[in-house]
């Protein structure tokens, strides 16, 4: 089969649009490479108002009150945890996760803890710098501590035992938590250390995350890199920000993984908050035209236990996709190699598992639906 390679920066774009204020991004026209990056930290960096890390019911504890609740899975606008929720479909009205959180103090009937020691998972929610604080100069450094964009509300013991491991892909797991998440070593080319590996659900999530920091605080770079902090994913540069294993997993999970609904809601209420966005769920394009990068058609980014055959397949043909528990899928999309939804199929394996597609033009496509993402193309 031919050998073929995309621009992993050519993020699939979401079906829904976000609340971009009018004028936001102006100046950003005609930008690409550094150029791009440093106007976009400007933008994001005059709007920035830092509410704090918080106590009580302030700070980041008042964020979660519209940032992450749970509109999307069960519905029951619990805390939406992405360390411990099963993104699995369900009957309506059916829990998937092994354990949910109320919004607020306990005084209030929530769920929120701050520094108890807690020993296993489903006791309380606290806050998690989904880039380990530790990288940039611990909680005292702000605004980078109490950043709503990038620190999410977590299990307190699955962020306890996530320490400062950076994100990666594990090979072995040392340590499997409820909903899939896991630490273990790591098999992400360049790197061989302990990492923590989100599950592919939420992977996209972070890596704009990720590609939001290194742009907000890019003229502070340098300076976290010099902190010589063991493992640190900086490489001193103020343009490539992370060092490149870590910014090459990056990119390769925000093409695996597409902007959701979740993340562009979650992103008004972060601007309602604290004045600033993360541009890369607004503009999932802008990835490509500041870090550039190949990936072949056997890249970790995507399913290994899914198989599309016949590959290539002809335009208007169908194709049949070979793997375990297809019926879980509810729905299927189809994107093309520039991020455009060009299908989707409700219950796509609900009487066997053929698709079949429409007359769409010879290129690169990608199947996606949750957990599976998988390649093909057509001729």
């Amino acid at each position: 089969m031919k050998n073929f390679s995309i621009l992993i920066g050519l993020t699939i774009f979401g079906f829904a649009s976000a609340q971009i204020p009018n004028g936001y991004y102006n100046g950003t026209d005609g930008l690409t490479g550094a150029a791009l990056k440093t106007k976009l930290s400007q933008i994001i960096t005059a709007g920035h108002v830092d509410q704090g890390y918080g106590s009580g019911s302030s700070g980041l504890w008042l964020a979660y009150k519209t940032t992450d609740r749970d509109q999307y899975y069960e519905k029951d606008n619990t805390i939406l945890d992405m360390y411990s929720e099963n993104p699995a479909p369900s009957e309506p009205g059916t829990v998937n996760d092994s354990y949910e959180y109320n919004y607020g103090s306990a005084n209030a009937g929530g769920n929120q803890c701050g520094s108890a020691n807690q020993n296993n998972e489903g006791f309380c929610y606290n806050r998690e710098h989904s880039l380990p604080k530790n990288y940039f100069g611990g909680q005292s450094a702000s605004p980078m501590s109490s950043d709503a964009n990038f620190i999410i509300p977590s299990d307190y013991y699955v962020n306890s035992q996530r320490s400062d491991y950076n994100y990666g892909e594990v090979g072995t797991a040392t340590k499997t938590f409820t909903n899939g998440t896991k630490i273990g070593n790591s098999i992400t080319p360049g790197y061989t250390n302990t990492v923590f590996e989100p599950i592919n659900e939420f992977k996209g999530d972070f890596a704009r995350m990720h590609l939001y920091f290194i742009t907000r605080y890019e003229s502070r770079l340098p300076s976290f890199y010099a902190l010589n902090k063991p493992e640190t994913p900086f490489d001193g540069s103020t343009y490539q920000g992370f060092k490149t294993w870590y910014i090459q997993m990056l990119l390769r999970w925000a093409a695996q993984d597409p902007v959701s609904q979740k993340e562009i809601d979650r992103n008004n209420a972060v601007y309602a908050f604290q004045g600033n966005r993360n541009p890369f769920i607004d503009h999932p394009e802008w990835i490509s035209k500041i870090w550039t990068s190949n990936m072949s058609t056997d890249d970790l980014a995507f399913s290994k236990n899914y198989k599309i055959y016949p590959n290539p397949v002809k335009s208007g043909g169908i194709i049949t996709v070979d793997g375990k528990n297809l019926e879980q899928y509810t729905k299927a999309w189809i994107y093309n190699i520039v991020g455009q939804r060009v299908m989707e199929i409700d219950q796509p394996f609900k009487n066997g598992n053929t698709i079949q597609i429409q007359n769409l033009p010879k290129g690169l496509y990608i199947l996606k639906t949750k957990e599976l993402n998988t390649k093909f193309i057509v001729e």
